[in-house]
């Protein structure tokens, strides 16, 4: 059974970074994709980025690119989501999420981190 831990989350200034880590146990090679959500209070859950399993493909929201960078580092188990130029607005829990489907659902979910961006 693949588990997912986030962590990384905190409380930072607008204009600061943070790494947020996903560490994969059960079969990290079995997911094609893995990626990062968010969900702000009142707000629906939203696809931030994803990255498949090869690294060959990624994806990012209009909202984070050019700011936040997704990685995957298969021999740690571990995808990270390296996120700069933090805005008030990113302020949300953070959850992981696999598959091993190439499109579709997402099957895998952390239990969330929290993000939180002071201006």
């Amino acid at each position: 059974q693949v588990q997912l831990v986030e962590a990384g989350g905190g409380l930072v200034q607008a204009g600061g970074s943070l790494r947020l880590s996903c560490a994969v146990s059960g079969g990290m090679f079995t997911l094609s994709r893995l990626g990062w959500f968010r969900q702000a209070p009142g707000k629906e859950r939203e696809l931030v980025a994803y990255i498949s399993s090869g690294s060959r493909t990624s994806y990012y929201a209009v909202s984070v690119k050019g700011r936040f960078t997704i990685s995957r580092d298969n021999a740690k188990n571990t995808m990270y989501l390296q996120m700069n130029s933090l805005k008030p607005e990113d302020t949300a829990v953070y959850y992981c999420a696999g598959t091993q489907r190439a499109i579709g659902p997402w099957d895998y979910w952390g239990q969330g981190t929290q993000v939180t961006v002071s201006s």
